[in-house]
């Protein structure tokens, strides 16, 4: 229960409606559900009541003028509904009231109050508080005075709200009106338009808000999915720029790339951009982001529009990357579906719905080139922008792949989200001495500083590794001319290194031929230098005996005298 802005409101149960609504269907009033055939009026009517009686204990009564119980029973099996414990506990009651026009006979004033008879046993029986009418058509099949026609419907609505039921009728979509009689959507509090749409040869259902009375509500067309989890809304168009961001980083997966980023690795719940011709590694690398968020101990949701799961998980066990061991232990899933095989609003809506459900850290769309031939342009970017909102409010990361169909205007995609994006990262192939060679160029990342230089993109059974190009004569060289030029320069390396050893050993020989001179020479010095010590030596030994000898002659010649 709700109570918004003065109106008191019913919960539906309904997923998406009730956010819609800010609440729910209006509480004691009634509620006219009308489309065309086959567009899901009785399955709404039926999931609102039955929630009601299932998860609100709010009782409630089905009235069915066409379908009989069993058909209403088999119709709502399929989502998991318990219809007959609902009965047994009184909680549901099931009224079939047969109207044929051919067995009737409208005669002076006719009215339905053998109807409100059989409503009010039906309500008594379970204590009601919620009750659905399928379908007004066949209730008021049997009038043709117009005068009673509109009294009578103006007397149900009246006695139902009388009566305090919240209550859905539905009708048939009318020529030029909401419904045939052109007056039950005048009388009703609120009015919600169901529309089964083919366009294309693509069918389409969407839910208009016509009316509700004293609330605030949608207007928008929204879309809604009827599947095995029954009746689904998801008002994507009330998405805005009010996510947060996050500082935390992840990995791409490829080590040589995380290291182009500062901080190693993307932001967290960033947007970012594979784009590159055929075969240049998008999905293999958008196959790197989700083995790197699962390694991580996260969860990735991939959307393939161009491949199957066993294909991708094939292709992928080629370049070392194992998704099938991700997918078994359900860190990993994978939905592969045409582009064609739904509308625009349809693809997306799934998909929205596939990630609350999952609840994945990192989405991948492989690639969103798909959608543009589904629709006009300006859709295709305004569903791609209504998923970039959703992922970013939901601080999920997203990985987008873009087909390039020629590298000329590479700084463009086809469904102009190029800008944005929170990073962009550009594979191209480059034809040069006749062969290709894949480059990778991180053109972006919103605020983280990264490398400005082109890497080369190389797969093998190791997996992915960016090589850092030759860079030479105002080109950069890659592939064999790299390899070739690597080992040139190896090779003049080599010989550089060689020569500088061959100068160094004929250093050193000189070296010791100048030290052996340098020797001799010193021996030499040391030769003469000893022989003249000895000569000196011997003048002076000679001088001291001249002296001598004079002083023996002086003295001799005195004692002569």
């Amino acid at each position: 229960m709700a109570d918004i802005a003065g109106i008191k409101k019913s919960l539906t149960g309904i997923a998406g409606f009730d956010d819609l609504t800010l609440g729910g269907l209006p509480t004691g009033r009634p509620t006219l559900v009308c489309g065309t055939a086959g567009c899901g009026k009785t399955l709404f009517a039926s999931t609102f009541l039955l929630n009601g009686a299932r998860d609100y204990d709010e009782p409630g009564v089905f009235v069915t003028f066409e379908e009989r119980p069993v058909d209403i029973v088999n119709n709502v099996a399929s989502l998991g509904f318990d219809v007959q414990s609902l009965i047994e506990a009184d909680k549901l009651y099931i009224e079939h009231i047969v109207v044929d026009p051919s067995e009737l006979e409208e005669i002076g004033d006719y009215d339905l109050e053998g109807l409100f008879l059989r409503l009010e046993l039906a309500i008594d029986q379970v204590g009601a508080k919620r009750i659905v009418l399928d379908t007004i058509e066949s209730l008021f099949s049997a009038f043709t005075n117009p005068a009673i026609l509109r009294a009578e419907i103006r007397r149900l609505f009246d006695w139902l709200k009388d009566k305090g039921l919240t209550t859905i009728i539905t009708g048939e979509r009318g020529d030029g009106s909401l419904t045939r009689q052109g007056l039950e959507e005048y009388v009703s509090d609120c009015v919600i338009l169901l529309d089964h749409r083919v366009h294309n040869q693509i069918s389409t259902r969407r839910l208009r808000i016509v009316k509700y009375r004293g609330t605030a509500h949608g207007t928008n067309e929204i879309p809604f999915l009827i599947d095995e989890d029954g009746f689904s809304v998801l008002p994507v168009s009330t998405l805005g720029l009010n996510h947060k961001v996050s500082n935390d980083r992840i990995s791409s997966g490829v080590p040589d790339l995380d290291a182009m980023l500062s901080g190693g690795g993307f932001h967290r719940a960033t947007s970012i951009l594979i784009s590159g011709v055929a075969g240049s590694g998008k999905s293999s690398l958008s196959a790197a982001f989700c083995n790197a968020a699962c390694e991580a101990g996260e969860k990735a949701l991939y959307f393939s529009f161009e491949e199957s799961v066993d294909q991708t998980v094939r292709n992928m066990r080629s370049i070392g990357t194992d998704l099938a061991k991700w997918i078994e232990a359900g860190r990993m899933h994978y939905i592969a579906v045409r582009p064609t095989f739904y509308s625009l609003e349809m693809h997306l809506a799934i998909m929205l719905r596939e990630i609350n459900k999952f609840d994945p850290s990192l989405v991948v769309l492989d690639p969103i080139s798909a959608f543009v031939g589904s629709g006009d342009p300006l859709e295709v970017q305004s569903m791609l922008l209504r998923m970039v909102d959703f992922l970013k409010s939901r601080g999920t990361t997203a990985v987008f792949t873009h087909l390039m169909h020629s590298q000329e205007g590479v700084t463009e995609t086809d469904a102009g989200l190029s800008s944005l994006m929170d990073a962009w990262i550009l594979l191209l192939n480059r034809e040069v001495g006749g062969e290709f060679n894949r480059e990778l160029y991180l053109l972006k990342a919103r605020g983280t500083a990264h490398s400005n230089q082109v890497r080369e993109f190389v797969m093998s059974d190791n997996g992915i590794q960016l090589v850092a190009p030759y860079i030479g004569d105002g080109r950069a060289l890659t592939g064999s001319q790299r390899q070739a030029e690597e080992a040139r320069l190896r090779k003049a390396e080599l010989e550089r290194r060689a020569d500088v050893i061959r100068r160094a050993d004929r250093l050193k020989q000189k070296r010791r031929r100048t030290l052996a001179q340098i020797e001799a020479l010193q021996a030499e010095l040391d030769a003469d230098e000893a022989e003249l010590n000895f000569d000196a030596e011997a003048e002076r030994v000679y001088l001291d005996q001249a002296a001598s000898d004079r002083s023996d002659m002086e003295k001799s010649r005195r004692v002569a005298e």
